[in-house]
């Protein structure tokens, strides 16, 4: 007899039966196990009946997932993938409307599990599709269940995106160029164009040339929020895989079609709050923009270039109200002394020759750029601030040159300029979409913000690092606070005066504050263990409420969440597929599947994961690297998670490591463990404040040479 641990029991219903409790030996064949389950109810044929799991995802059983089956499951006996796959192969073509709707309701249903897209696949499924798509002949629901249908097969990535005729993408882009078309095919045929983009350089000029941005536009004009994010999802995409010669063109028109101020009225300022899907395409779309100017900030100026020069030429004469010289006027001694002499108030480097500033990569020319937007545009601001630094004293003055060259670089570093788009991040900043030169702006404050800063601090030259840390705190702490407009941005920057970081770092310092002295380290050491299970119980609590997890392809971003909690008793963790993102905590009951904690083995993060391991785009992302992680159970079998964020996998990686028994070693638990640490000791040494504690315990007295001195009471 098999050990129990290879023993599942399980209830298996079939149409018209009473439901039937049954062992399953997970050592025996699944296809000797289907051939018991078919003679019980007097079934022929046996392998033509497959195993369903019986709930809203009818996945089929089979001999990889088959270990999937928990204690307690309820299970289908249905006809198999391969009859399936015929039957609807056979149905969709059915000469009756609504025989042919309810098989292509069926077939999009079906569709989404990989053993029966497999089999029909296989029977040319896909090419009768593109077929019926190509005929025109299907509108409305019909037409929207077969773009359904299509797009949950290419999925999964069995078939490649090359193989589509230019007939085919022509059909879907008629779709989209379509004023007034059916909701679900348009959003559907956004989602095929965005794919097609993404996984074929092919395709993706077949599709450019069918799209142009100016028919994209009235899809965000709307008010259907998933309408608008498969729209920018394209428009990403366009973007994306533009050769570099045509993202400036690109941008370009994106600019005269007022695509910014577009999503700015009608998707940021929107009465319907953004979803995380819309927030991440926006992310996505603001990257690209800034990645735009990785060419300036990685070319070099040219020394020689007169062109180039004429911009600092044209810096030097807005400053100081100079035209330039003839050649004839004056000596050339004269004129060197001169311009070097203005060189030096602007602050650069080099005062002979300040081209050579502009050779360092990162910033390169685009802190040229910056400048000379900054002297046209915010012409007094510009000359305020150089004529002010040049009027103080030498050891005083804050150099403009050399600050617009290292804010440039922290602003580039701050924004991750040049870094392709995290798959998992949604973090926009609507400030970005208010204004056309956004980047130059943000600049204008940001160098404005640097001279008042130097001002406070009174800073010398020897202080410009220290000056640059506290105006890169200042940006950050801004920033973190998500304002609306650049406005607000430059109001909330006011309010973080030199005076007030240094507040805030003050307080941040005492609730840090480490003493040093042996008695003080003593009591830290008593505490810590306590510290530490507070900690531990935390984390599990946290794992018992659960948390939602994004199923995440390589092929395209999904809305397919699963949801996985801790049990009460912290024996088993619950996890399950869910149709949306929950609102609140899943109950327990509701999630099908089961994992023992007793059964694992161990906790496996990062690039050692085997969902990192796979072929895709997702293993080349570092952010999703950091992200991830899995758990080990029985022999070989993994359960895979990407969470939502990095509090949430220090949490669950915590939590694991805990009911494992083992250390826990996230940058959160050292984090908290320094906070209520120092809440703690400041409780505990309340009533020692003001009083000096010793570094050493005082020294024991010598015993006195004799014991007279004790009086007897009696």
């Amino acid at each position: 007899m098999p050990p129990p641990a290879d023993i599942v029991k399980v209830a298996i219903e079939w149409p018209g039966a009473f439901p039937k409790l049954m062992e399953i030996d997970q050592k025996k064949p699944l296809s000797a196990i289907i051939k018991e389950v078919c003679e019980g109810w007097s079934l022929g044929n046996h392998e033509n009946f497959a195993l369903q799991i019986a709930d809203a995802t009818n996945f089929y059983i089979t001999e990889k997932n088959r270990n999937d089956i928990k204690n307690g499951s309820i299970l289908r006996l249905t006809t198999s993938p391969y009859q399936t796959a015929v039957q609807l192969h056979e149905r969709i073509q059915s000469s009756s409307m609504d025989a042919k709707l309810e098989a292509l309701k069926d077939l999009a249903n079906a569709s989404r599990d990989i053993t029966f897209a497999q089999e029909f696949i296989n029977l040319d499924g896909i090419s009768l599709l593109t077929q019926m798509v190509e005929s025109g002949n299907d509108f409305g629901d019909l037409l929207s269940f077969t773009l359904t249908a299509f797009v949950e097969l290419m999925d999964h990535g069995i078939v490649s995106w090359d193989t589509f005729s230019v007939a085919f993408i022509k059909k879907i882009a008629s779709y989209v160029n379509k004023s007034a078309m059916d909701t679900a095919v348009l959003q559907r045929s956004l989602a095929i164009l965005e794919s097609m983009v993404l996984n074929s350089q092919d395709l993706y000029h077949k599709v450019a040339q069918e799209i142009t941005i100016g028919q994209l536009i009235p899809h965000l004009q709307g008010t259907d929020q998933d309408i608008q994010t498969y729209t920018i999802a394209v428009i990403n995409a366009l973007f994306l895989k533009a050769p570099e010669e045509k993202r400036q063109e690109m941008a370009h028109i994106l600019a005269q079609k007022q695509l910014r101020s577009i999503i700015l009225s009608n998707v940021i300022r929107s009465p319907t709050p953004i979803n995380d899907e819309m927030a991440h395409q926006l992310y996505v779309l603001q990257v690209l923009t800034f990645n735009l100017l990785e060419d300036r900030m990685m070319t070099k100026m040219d020394p020689q270039d007169q062109a180039q020069r004429d911009i600092i030429f044209e810096l030097r004469r807005i400053a100081f109200d100079v035209e330039c010289e003839p050649n004839n006027s004056g000596s050339i001694e004269k004129r060197k002394s001169m311009y070097t002499r203005d060189y030096k108030k602007l602050g650069f480097i080099n005062h002979v020759n300040p081209a050579v500033d502009f050779t360092q990569i990162p910033p390169g020319m685009l802190a040229l750029d910056n400048m000379l937007y900054f002297a046209r545009n915010h012409q007094d601001a510009y000359i305020r601030i150089v004529l002010e630094n040049s009027s103080r004293e030498d050891k005083h003055e804050c150099p403009f040159g050399r600050s617009s060259i290292e804010l440039t670089k922290m602003l580039c570093e701050i924004l991750k300029v040049g870094e392709l788009p995290s798959e998992n991040c949604h973090d926009f900043h609507p400030m970005f979409f208010t204004h056309d030169r956004s980047f130059e702006e943000f600049f204008c404050i940001c160098i404005q913000l640097l001279n008042k800063t130097w001002k406070e601090m009174r800073a010398t030259s020897e202080d410009f690092n220290k000056v640059m840390q506290v105006v890169r705190e200042q940006i950050m702490r801004a920033l973190t606070l998500k304002p609306n407009s650049l406005d607000q941005f430059k109001s909330r920057l006011q309010n973080l005066s030199y005076t007030e970081i240094l507040k805030i770092r003050q307080s941040e310092r005492m609730n840090q504050e480490d003493f040093q002295s042996r008695p003080i380290l003593e009591l830290r050491e008593k505490i810590q263990p306590e510290i530490m299970e507070l900690i531990k119980q935390q984390r599990l609590n946290r794992l018992c409420e659960g948390t939602c997890f994004r199923k995440i392809s390589s092929r395209r971003r999904q809305d397919k969440f699963w949801y996985c909690r801790l049990s009460p008793n912290h024996k088993v963790l619950h996890y399950g597929d869910l149709e949306e993102s929950p609102q609140g905590e899943v109950p327990h009951d509701s999630l099908q599947d089961k994992l023992p904690v007793a059964d694992i083995k161990a906790v496996i993060t990062g690039k050692d994961c085997p969902h990192m391991k796979e072929k895709g785009a997702l293993k080349q992302n570092k952010e999703v690297l950091e992200l991830a992680f899995s758990v080990l159970y029985e022999s070989d079998e993994y359960l895979n998670f990407i969470a939502p964020d990095k509090h949430e996998y220090c949490v669950w990686t915590d939590g694991l490591n805990a009911l494992l028994g083992k250390e826990m070693t996230s940058d959160y638990t050292k984090s908290d463990m320094d906070t209520l640490l120092s809440m703690e000791m400041k409780l505990r040494l309340l009533d020692l404040e003001n009083i000096q504690i010793p570094e050493a315990p005082p020294p024991i007295p010598k015993e006195p040479s004799n014991y007279d001195f004790v009086y007897d009471c009696n």
